[in-house]
């Protein structure tokens, strides 16, 4: 049955059009269902191809949608700015505008710059944040695939400082459930174990290093207990380290982390390159790359595509799972 991929090649003056381009070709040349609709800088997606030795008309089932055409210039500035800042944030908002009209089946994002986003006039923490907002979904959870683990994030671009404040009960619960219900429709797997991660060294030791696992943690793992009964196994909260090395060691399913470097650290050792960003909680099936702009390799033709491709195949992983009713 066909899919459609639409795919915003992110930043036009970083690797994002080389990877689109490259796991984009790959991608429709061994899965004959594969359509793809790739939203980007024609000046951008046109040197990308180039440079990878691709030519897109040899590849039917590649359509490019055009967002901007900047100067030759300005793609090679290889740094952020305003112009490449729309250029990126309007390819996000096309490419979303096919998933949501049903004219395609999920959306894949490429690298983009928050910090050109911003200078262009919109502010942009980041993908999952700004998604959510134009979706209507307040609550949404990034979720990292990888071979070697997954792992969910209940607080995500967040200053360090202001994460033990925005722990709640309710925030911390709905993350579990989220992460179990993703893990049971999205990926097929039934009876998820699921282990929460503790905010405070040794999971605050008793209260001795921190309290926010007696106070928050520990009442949403029970909750989401009785909510997942028949569902899903929940365990912790534990420590970080124990949590992921027991995931790492197939125990668990699932990591669920307090705040984003607690689960990106262990993400990138293990998985790097292969790890693929998913937003649980929206209406429509998001993937993304989980490395940045990386300008200093902008159109060498030394980008890796593992990232990008990664992120297509979990993204058809996903449509495929939600056709088959694996969540019923």
């Amino acid at each position: 049955m066909k899919i459609t991929l639409a795919i915003s090649a992110g930043c036009p003056c970083g690797i994002g059009p080389e990877v689109s381009v490259a796991a984009a070709s790959e991608l429709v040349s061994v899965d004959p269902d594969v359509e793809v609709v790739l939203f980007g800088d024609q000046t951008a997606i046109a040197r990308a191809a180039s440079v990878r030795g691709i030519v897109l008309a040899d590849y039917p089932r590649i359509r490019v949608s055009v967002v901007s055409t900047l100067g030759p210039e300005e793609v090679s500035r290889a740094e952020p700015s305003a112009v490449a800042g729309r250029s990126q944030l309007r390819a996000i908002d096309d490419a979303l505008a096919l998933v949501v009209s049903g004219d395609a089946d999920a959306l894949v994002t490429g690298p983009a710059s928050k910090q050109a986003i911003t200078a262009s006039g919109t502010p942009f923490l980041g993908h999952t944040e700004y998604l959510a907002e134009q979706l209507g979904h307040r609550r949404p959870v990034m979720f990292f695939v990888g071979p070697s683990l997954r792992a969910s994030l209940v607080t995500t671009h967040l200053a360090l400082q202001a994460v033990p404040a925005a722990l709640t009960v309710p925030r911390v619960l709905e993350c579990v459930i989220a992460t179990a219900r993703g893990v049971w429709r999205d990926f097929g797997i039934q009876q998820p174990r699921i282990v929460v991660c503790g905010l405070n060294p040794h999971a605050g030791e008793g209260g001795l290093l921190g309290d926010e696992e007696i106070r928050v943690i520990s009442p949403a793992v029970v909750e989401s207990r009785e909510v997942l009964k028949g569902i899903a196994e929940v365990v912790g909260p534990l420590p970080a380290e124990a949590a992921f090395r027991l995931a790492k060691d197939g125990k668990f399913d699932a990591v669920v982390a307090m705040y984003h470097d607690q689960a990106t650290i262990p993400m990138k050792l293990l998985d790097f390159g292969e790890a693929v960003n998913v937003t649980l909680g929206l209406p429509v099936v998001r993937t993304s790359v989980d490395h940045g702009t990386a300008y200093d390799l902008a159109y060498s033709g030394r980008a890796d595509a593992r990232g990008m491709y990664a992120a297509l195949k979990v993204a058809i992983e996903m449509v495929r799972a939600r056709r088959a009713g694996v969540h019923r």
